[in-house]
């Protein structure tokens, strides 16, 4: 399984608004620039997180976003899913024994490697609900520190 682009910057988003928890909206303009990442794009994942319910807008010449909640109240998971959907390494109708049928109708095999593809997506959805968004400002802050060459 691999997470789209749109995963990977819908977390520099949730970043950046964290880093800017200072009340005042932050313009997709400013993020665009920052992480070098067309502002267009930035407007179409921003929109799911808008509509999860995990970043709050407000409009006008001033507006721009900012997070719904505290960031140590958002988990990684909450916004990959927000942004992909639920996280299933298969189809998980095709090999749960939930198609057609009852689970009788369904050769063992299906059953059986069903049960390992869900404990992986478990496990996925695990640790990504074990990060917040407050661990990203913590790792943020971190690796600034190593690239900090003020005297």
């Amino acid at each position: 399984m691999k997470l789209s682009t749109r995963s990977q910057y819908g977390l520099r988003i949730m970043l950046n608004l964290g880093l800017h928890a200072d009340g005042k909206p932050l313009q997709l303009s400013e993020i665009a620039a920052r992480e070098r990442i067309s502002e267009k794009y930035l407007g179409q994942i921003i929109m799911p997180l808008r509509a999860s319910g995990l970043v709050n807008s407000v409009r006008g010449s001033q507006g721009g976003y900012f997070l719904s909640r505290p960031a140590r109240e958002i988990t990684v998971l909450q916004v990959v899913e927000a942004i992909e959907g639920e996280i299933s390494i298969v189809d998980t109708a095709g090999d749960t024994g939930t198609q057609r049928g009852s689970i009788t109708d369904q050769p063992a095999s299906v059953a059986a490697t069903g049960r390992v593809w869900r404990k992986v997506s478990d496990c996925i959805r695990e640790t990504l609900g074990a990060f917040t968004i407050e661990d990203l400002l913590e790792y943020y802050s971190k690796d600034a520190a190593v690239f900090d060459f003020s005297i």
